[in-house]
């Protein structure tokens, strides 16, 4: 069931707003200052921002807990979102005065200067009659002592999570001049089991790892999940009755279908940015090519014919191009080609093997994982240019791009026998990596656009 969360612009003399929110302060009719984050620079000089928690006009209890540990929960959310983006240093409630209610939009400058803060982020929680919530959050210029932006969020209990999400993304974009990406999902392979004889399950939670849960429960293998654009079903390689080939789950019924009814090795699917097509590999008269097919089902289209194994296809944001892996120079390596399969080039030429590539959603570079010796995590322009390696472990692979662009989820596997696979984030500039927390063992992530 789809989940209505709706946005508010929080005016002070709004319809029926002005009774509910605190009194806009008069700093905010002033023209902001440049206040700004740079996010080519990587974490030598995170900023410092204050993130005290959200106060409640009055006190009430709601399926999600009291409007009251919610409030604190929230400023919680937001400062580890800002925290896990490499770009702030949260001062957390732990560290400062409780606010009263009239404060969210009257700060008092000269404490919150004294922190030694240069951002604030304040807000609120109010228990709606309808059973819904809403959360308030505004960012100040501690030094400039002027509101920079606000907005408000009008949730099910259910989904409070979302707003403390929604709030960070909209300090993150203010602040850093990008688009958001922490009010997102990841879905990825829930492992279990020793090394060589593993059980991969269906998985999906939040970007940050709540709101876990199992999809597909089965002993079948499942690999390479994928989202479709519009949230609403998750295409993956699965191999059910020993026969691997391609399957979409619907997330509204739970229903899975096959896709492609050949016999044949089907595997590595991927959606087009429109939805319409899945993009996938299979193996049939002795050799592996990239092919498209219908979304509902249907006569799947050969794309590429070269002898040799063609791969991993990823479609560019527009849609009109295509990268893939494929090894017919003798080694893999990374091509392009329009989206009808014509004009096939060639761009890595570096030193080992590529793999796993994926197009970034600003179009603007290409993911991959270059074997040599080791497996790492790099990117590249489209043309080829600008490789640029991010990870030094010994086995990085399977990138994955956030919804903004500006960050990478893998899934790194230890050594030995005993050696398992976590998931990993690290962003463009190589520098912030971090382990994204999983009940079990996680692989195959992948990362699925801003949730409206």
């Amino acid at each position: 069931m789809k989940t209505v969360f709706a946005v508010l612009v929080l005016l002070a003399a709004g319809p029926g707003f002005a009774q509910d929110a605190p009194p806009a302060a008069d700093a905010a009719a002033q023209t902001p200052p440049p206040l700004e984050v740079s996010v080519t620079g990587g974490v030598s000089a995170p900023m410092p921002i204050a993130i005290p928690a959200m106060p409640t006009a009055a006190v009430v209890e709601t399926p999600a807990g009291s409007t009251e540990t919610l409030g604190r929960q929230l400023a919680d959310i937001v400062a580890n979102d800002l925290r896990n983006s490499g770009l702030f240093t949260p001062l957390g409630a732990a560290q400062l005065r409780a606010i009263a209610f009239p404060e969210v939009t009257a700060p008092g400058f000269d404490y919150w200067g004294g922190t030694g803060a240069q951002a604030l982020v304040q807000g609120f929680v109010r228990a709606n009659a309808d059973g819904t919530l809403t959360v308030g959050c505004y960012l100040y210029d501690v030094s400039a002592r002027v509101e920079l932006t606000r907005q408000g969020y009008v949730v099910p209990p259910s989904d409070w999570r979302r707003a403390g999400h929604k709030c960070a993304d909209m300090v993150y974009a203010r602040l850093t001049g990008e688009g958001g990406y922490f009010d997102s999902r990841v879905v990825y392979v829930s492992e279990t089991g020793p090394k060589g004889k593993r059980i991969k399950r269906l998985a999906i939670m939040d970007q940050d790892g709540a709101n876990h849960r199992i999809l597909i429960n089965s002993t079948s293998i499942i690999l390479t999940p994928r989202f479709a654009p519009n949230q609403q079903s998750i295409v993956y390689m699965s191999y059910v009755n020993d026969r691997p080939t391609i399957y979409v789950y619907d997330l509204g019924s739970g229903r899975q279908r096959r896709v492609v009814t050949t016999d044949n090795l089907a595997f590595a699917p991927r959606f087009s940015p429109d939805g319409r097509y899945i993009l996938f590999s299979m193996a049939a008269g002795g050799n592996t090519d990239i092919y498209r097919v219908s979304a509902a089902g249907g006569t799947p289209q050969r794309l590429t014919s070269s002898p040799g194994i063609d791969t991993g296809g990823s479609y560019s944001p527009d849609g009109s191009r295509i990268v893939f892996e494929s090894d017919r120079s003798g080694g893999q390596q990374l091509y392009v080609m329009n989206a009808d399969g014509s004009n096939q080039q060639r761009i890595s030429f570096g030193g080992g093997r590529y793999a796993t590539p994926v197009w970034s959603p600003r179009g603007d570079l290409i993911a991959f994982t270059r074997l040599a010796g080791s497996f790492r995590i790099g990117t590249m322009s489209p043309s080829g240019g600008g490789e640029k390696l991010l990870t030094n472990s010994w086995q990085d692979e399977g990138p994955s791009w956030s919804p903004n662009g500006r960050v990478i989820t893998f899934y790194r596997a230890g050594r030995g026998s005993e050696g398992k696979a976590d998931l990993w984030s690290v962003d463009l500039t190589g520098v912030n990596e971090r382990r994204i927390p999983t009940p079990l063992d996680g692989s195959d992530p992948a990362w699925g656009p801003l949730r409206p």
